[in-house]
């Protein structure tokens, strides 16, 4: 991240009264650089899941925003030329590398699985529940899983392939109830690990490989909450 790109992000902050590493209690403590680029990249989503990261905090965190939002920040980054041409080069160019993927299934999803085997269903489905005619998560989310294997069309015999597969869920409620096969990709190394074990009696099987690796045919691709987080050039 450039010094010119982090003096924008700051000046920003600036018209807001907010300081990094301020004294006040809602200024911004940065403690990841990577806050600047992540920002650029990503957005508002960047902004939250960097703070659910560590990477910045703040001691009111209602006040931060309540600046945040006051001082229209969000419209004028978006009317900034300077800002729209960062933004562009952040999305445009491949800054998205398989290293740097596999150190986001690292610093993310294998911090260990208890905190999401109580966040998540019983399948661990880590994406938006289908809340149409159910009362309880689980049921949520099975109706979500089979909303999208009836998008599919699929039939028993396919071979379909999960980029993002998570812990399997998918792919194993697809096997259970379509007769389908799969693979499915993580670049995470406990989701891989606990999709193995849980899909070990079915036409499954759970890689930890990064997808532009995958070079096989399949019948249908699924990615379900990922492809938001890869960008434009990927």
């Amino acid at each position: 991240m450039g010094k010119k790109e982090r003096d924008l992000i700051e000046s920003f902050l600036s018209e807001a009264q907010i300081k990094p590493g301020g004294q006040r209690p809602w200024d911004i403590q940065i403690h990841d650089e990577r806050l600047f680029s992540r920002v650029w990249s990503d957005g508002s989503m960047g902004v939250g899941e960097s703070y659910m990261q560590g990477w910045w905090d703040a001691i009111q965190l209602d006040r931060f925003f309540e600046k945040v939002f006051e001082a229209g920040l969000h419209d004028r980054i978006k009317k900034s030329i300077h800002t729209y041409a960062l933004f562009l080069k952040n999305r445009l160019l491949n800054t998205q590398t398989v290293k740097r993927s596999l150190e986001v299934g690292l610093s993310h999803y294998d911090c260990g699985i208890d905190l999401f085997e109580r966040m998540l269903d019983k399948r661990l489905i880590y994406s938006c529940a289908y809340w149409n005619k159910a009362d309880n998560l689980d049921q949520a989310q099975e109706e979500k899983l089979d909303l999208i294997c009836r998008k599919l069309q699929l039939k028993p015999g396919l071979r379909i392939l999960d980029i993002g597969c998570g812990w399997g869920g998918l792919l194993q409620y697809a096997a259970e109830k379509y007769g389908v096969e799969g693979v499915g990709v993580t670049i995470s190394s406990s989701q891989a690990g606990y999709g193995q074990k849980l899909c070990r009696e079915l036409p499954v099987e759970i890689r930890l490989e990064d997808y532009r690796n995958i070079k096989e045919e399949f019948d249908r691709v699924v990615s379900v909450g990922m492809i938001e987080h890869v960008g434009a050039k990927n």
